[in-house]
């Protein structure tokens, strides 16, 4: 099953006190190199059917109004995501397939 992945982060304006207990912790633990950090937010939206142009404008209005609270957090990425299990079925698809169309069974090749 296809799913779609929204990141919402607070706004760079803002402090991030999570953040900020982060970065002093890496620098405490001898992590050095790190200007910042800041965290944010992942949500996982896994679909029914397929990832259509209405499905993806349904995704951003969900992202804008529900998911995130646009006074205090930006909404910085919506992507669909391949899982393991989808890549493996495309994989064991494309290896069946022979140049005349046809797959033989798995672990028979002709």
């Amino acid at each position: 099953m296809p799913t779609i992945v929204v990141d919402v982060m607070p706004k760079a304006e803002l402090l991030d006190p999570q953040g900020k207990a982060l970065a002093g912790a890496l620098a405490r633990t001898g992590h050095s190199g790190f200007a910042g950090v800041r965290i944010g937010k992942r949500f996982e939206l896994t679909v029914d059917g397929p990832v259509d142009d209405a499905l993806k404008a349904n995704v951003r209005e969900i992202a804008e109004e529900i998911l995130s609270n646009s006074v205090i957090e930006d909404v910085v990425g919506i992507h669909y995501e391949v899982s393991n299990a989808e890549l493996a079925a495309e994989a064991s698809d494309a290896a069946s397939v022979t140049d005349d169309g046809f797959g033989a069974p798995a672990g028979e090749t002709h």
